[in-house]
């Protein structure tokens, strides 16, 4: 902008009208500023072109109406030439303002487009290295998955028979561990693994707990074969059975999961009735570390609200997969 205003046309503006040439380099800072302000790289890459169409026509409309701005006529001693060398004058103006104005702009787009690509590789270097750490965690604490599976089916065949509620944890927990083996390495999963996993979890907890309770779980989805990444929703619904689950009181946990046009809303609430000092210190960060892998997954496009009141916590979750 600087150089625009000492080295472009603009230099010869501040003697002959300073009142339009201070005009003209507020209106070019403003258009600079503003297209940063807007966010325009993140609406073009949304494809919201209403948007982008409106701003765009602001833009030209107001450009337009600096161009006619009353700039003082060319005084020459035949009236005939002033009239002229004034138009030829007001036409260069006209032509040296929409230059100008097109060069910010395409300046401003530039270093938009540029920022909105470090952010996002900085982003993705950040859900890589999170899903790195996850993976090794997998990995030191994780046995032979054939050993594993080879003894729980051992285990399986000798349990057979002495309890249903065996049989039936048994078949649970291999589906769980089994799930968590094969999607460890998966940066998505279907939508409908996802609700099968918090299905089995919910079963498995059940059969521990006793008739003081009641899980409430409901989901409704538009298409299950949408692909989100795996185990997003296991802190929130763990957290869920950690601290609002009793062997005495009776307590409900709800849990929903919504998708529509592209639209996901999960939602866990339940009662604090255990370890509540614990619960304030282990909560948060579970939740940190829920945030940041949001972020990092779904930059701007998801929103993580938490809310306990009259100890009852309740978690919000949406996020736009469109």
């Amino acid at each position: 902008m600087p150089l625009l205003a000492v080295f472009g046309p603009e230099r010869y503006w501040w003697s002959s009208f300073p009142l339009f040439a201070t005009l003209a380099t507020v209106y070019l800072y403003a258009t600079y500023f503003v297209t940063k302000y807007l966010h325009l790289p993140k609406l073009i890459l949304s494809r919201s072109y209403y948007k982008i169409a409106v701003i765009t026509l602001i833009f030209l409309v107001l450009t337009y109406l600096l161009t006619l701005y009353p700039l003082p006529e060319v005084d020459f001693v035949i009236p005939s030439m002033s009239e002229y060398q004034t138009r030829v004058r007001n036409y260069n103006v006209a032509i040296s303002l929409w230059f100008m104005f097109t060069v910010v702009l395409c300046y401003s787009l530039t270093v938009s487009f540029v920022k909105e690509l470090y952010e996002r590789l900085l982003l993705q270097n950040i859900a890589e290295n999170q899903r790195n750490k996850a993976q090794l965690a997998v990995f030191k604490a994780q046995i032979s998955p054939h050993f594993l599976f080879n003894t729980l089916n051992s285990l399986y065949s000798l349990v057979i028979g002495t309890s249903q509620k065996a049989e039936d944890a048994f078949i649970k927990f291999t589906e769980i561990l089994k799930y968590s083996y094969t999607t460890i390495d998966n940066e998505y999963v279907a939508l409908s693994e996802e609700i099968s996993y918090i299905q089995n979890y919910i079963d498995l907890q059940l059969i521990r707990l006793d008739s003081h309770t009641k899980v409430v779980w409901n989901y409704s989805v538009d298409d299950d074969t949408t692909l989100i990444p795996p185990m997003i929703f296991l802190t929130f619904v763990e957290n869920a059975f950690k601290y609002g689950t009793s062997t005495s009181r009776d307590c409900t946990i709800d849990i929903n999961l919504e998708l529509k046009d592209g639209l996901l809303r999960f939602e866990t609430e339940n009662m604090v009735l255990r370890h509540r000092d614990e619960f304030r210190q282990a909560v948060p960060v579970g939740l940190e570390n829920c945030r940041s892998r949001l972020s990092a997954l779904f930059p701007q496009k998801h929103q993580l609200l938490t809310t306990e009141k009259d100890s009852v916590f309740k978690v919000t979750l949406k996020i736009d997969l469109n």
